[in-house]
């Protein structure tokens, strides 16, 4: 019998908390603020959320942290919706913070009305002068003392519009020599003069996240709030709220983040990325993003197995890019088709191979399949294109493709050897000139003739073209949020090669109709990498995009 499989540190929480009865049923919620995509972090997040649900009994709910109306939109709602749907899981209820603004609003109300709150006119810098150091206690406002009723007749006024952005805040009334800075009179309320994706002009004062966040969780009685480490300081005025308001006891856990080297996830550097044009949009295939990741061709089971792969902790850890790429290595090579592509060409001429004659070979599409999920047909003829690589005209020893007198195999037809080659004025070789051995055949062979390399190609008569779209790492640093300067300034220039006309065989002409029969299709480009058709592609323009090599070529980059 296997060994089952460990509970993490949440996952033992949780069935302690259902075993013990506190809960007959938990509920956890996935609260991304719609101002930018989500990205390979948010995934560690709502695998963990919804994993949780799935595991043990009870439901995610999916809640839009809409209180910023300046950064949001309903582009980015639909899209974090559209991704989460793709990595698999489906949320109980589409909620927003915006649809308590109206009990969040009584809720502040609440707080004025026990002493708990007040309306304050510093401004930020004021506030910050005020607020002391950890080693130094805080100074009170000198609106600390204001009355119950100035308070409420004031934060009235803010609702109302009487007043213009950033004369006046709301903030809790806590303890100025609190140790934990955040819990010194935090802001719960601020006026933004903004139309909300949502409500429209309705409201022109927003409450903040922490105020928003720990309520929201208490109205849908979320039972575990999971949040990264980073929050652990908000969790004494998460439970002080509650405690004060007197609202159902969500509460707080915290786990580490799970940062991937060789890239950003701050949405703010993202952004900056998308809006100065160093990347072609939020779903750039570079982009550590979901919708980014989906285009090169990532899959979802491999993302899932990625995040459950490196699980969660209590400490913060800098995760391999190489380990993203393995996952995705091992599902592709299950499922993928495997197809020919030339992409920097060299003509073969075969000699004794009669001018004019074709036949088609048999190449089957996955050979880790059972059945290798079927197959097509590959034609064949007496000129072909191969890889220029494939060929040296002064070859090193253990060389197994082709030079002057040397044989290789050409994958799924038959052995040829290198007889001559042709070259232009400046000196570059722009013909091969081979003999094939036709008692060779892949499959038939009884030539008695031993070669140690296979070669891939495509028939010139036969080969239609391609755009192909080679990415790599974004940054060259491993950590670009931690090196001095700009971050930018680490960017990868070879991040992104365009191949304008590779020579694909004529069966991934029909790569569309087989995407839209299954949405899920990959193709192994042999001895190229793992590809997939990209949404710009046309009928009359394929574009195919690496997701990944064959190997990782990062691994001698940095010495391991």
């Amino acid at each position: 019998m296997s060994e089952e499989k460990s509970l993490n540190f949440v996952e033992e929480i949780v069935e302690n908390d259902l075993s013990s009865g506190k809960y007959d049923k938990i509920i956890t919620r996935f609260p991304p603020e719609p101002n930018g995509f989500l990205h390979i972090g948010h995934a560690s997040s709502i695998c963990l959320n919804f994993g949780l649900t799935q595991k043990f009994n009870g439901y995610t709910n999916l809640r839009f942290d809409d209180t910023n109306p300046v950064t949001e939109d309903t582009i980015y709602v639909d899209a974090i919706k559209k991704d989460i749907a793709w990595l698999g899981f489906k949320w109980e209820n589409e909620l927003y913070a915006s649809d308590y603004f109206d009990t969040l609003y009584e809720f502040a109300v609440k707080l004025i009305e026990k002493g708990f709150a007040y309306v304050d006119d510093l401004s930020a810098e004021e506030m910050a002068n005020l607020k002391g150091t950890p080693t130094e206690i805080g100074k009170d406002s000198p609106f600390r003392n204001r009355s119950v009723a100035e308070n409420l007749a004031l934060f009235a006024q803010m609702k109302n519009g009487d007043f213009p952005d950033g004369s006046k805040t709301l903030r809790a009334k806590v303890d100025m020599a609190h140790v934990n800075m955040l819990m010194r009179d935090p802001i719960l309320y601020r006026i933004k003069h903004a139309k909300h994706h949502r409500t429209g002009d309705k409201w022109c004062i927003y409450p903040m996240y922490d105020f928003a966040h720990g309520q929201s969780d208490a109205i849908e009685h979320v039972t575990h709030s999971v949040c990264t480490l980073e929050f652990i300081p908000h969790r004494d005025l998460y439970n002080w709220l509650i405690e004060k308001l007197g609202i159902y006891p969500s509460h707080q856990y915290e786990f580490a983040r799970r940062n991937l080297n060789y890239t950003v996830t701050s949405k703010r550097k993202l952004l900056q990325l998308v809006n100065e044009n160093f990347v072609n949009g939020w779903d750039d295939p570079r982009m550590p993003t979901i919708s980014g990741l989906r285009r090169r061709g990532f899959t979802p089971s491999s993302i899932r197995n990625f995040c459950e792969r490196i699980g969660i902790a209590k400490r913060d850890n800098l995760i391999e890019y190489s380990l993203l790429e393995f996952f995705i290595r091992e599902d592709l090579n299950k499922t993928s088709w495997r197809r020919m592509a030339v992409l920097d060409p060299i003509k073969m001429v075969i000699t004794n191979y009669p001018e004019g004659q074709e036949e088609m070979l048999h190449g089957e599409n996955n050979p880790e399949v059972e059945g290798h999920d079927g197959e097509r047909q590959i034609p064949f003829s007496n000129e072909l294109w191969i890889e220029r690589d494939d060929f040296m005209e002064e070859p090193p020893k253990k060389f197994f493709r082709l030079g002057p007198g040397l044989m290789s195999r050409l994958k799924n037809a038959y052995i040829v050897r290198c007889d001559d080659f042709v070259k232009d004025a400046a000196g570059n070789v722009t013909e091969i000139h081979c003999t094939y051995f036709p008692e060779s055949k892949s499959g038939e062979d009884t030539s008695g003739l031993k070669v140690k390399g296979t070669m891939h190609w495509v028939s010139v008569k036969h080969a239609k073209t391609a755009e192909v779209r080679l990415y790599d790492r974004l940054f060259t640093s491993e950590e670009p949020d931690r090196e001095e300067g700009d971050f930018k300034e680490y960017l990868n220039p070879e991040s992104l090669t365009v191949l304008k006309n590779a020579y694909i065989e004529p069966d991934l002409a029909n790569a569309q109709q087989q995407l839209e029969e299954n949405p899920d299709r990959r193709y192994q480009f042999i001895r190229k990498g793992y590809f997939c058709l990209d949404a710009d592609s046309t009928a009359d323009h394929l574009i195919f995009n690496r997701t990944v090599t064959l190997k990782d070529t990062w691994a001698k980059e940095i010495g391991k």
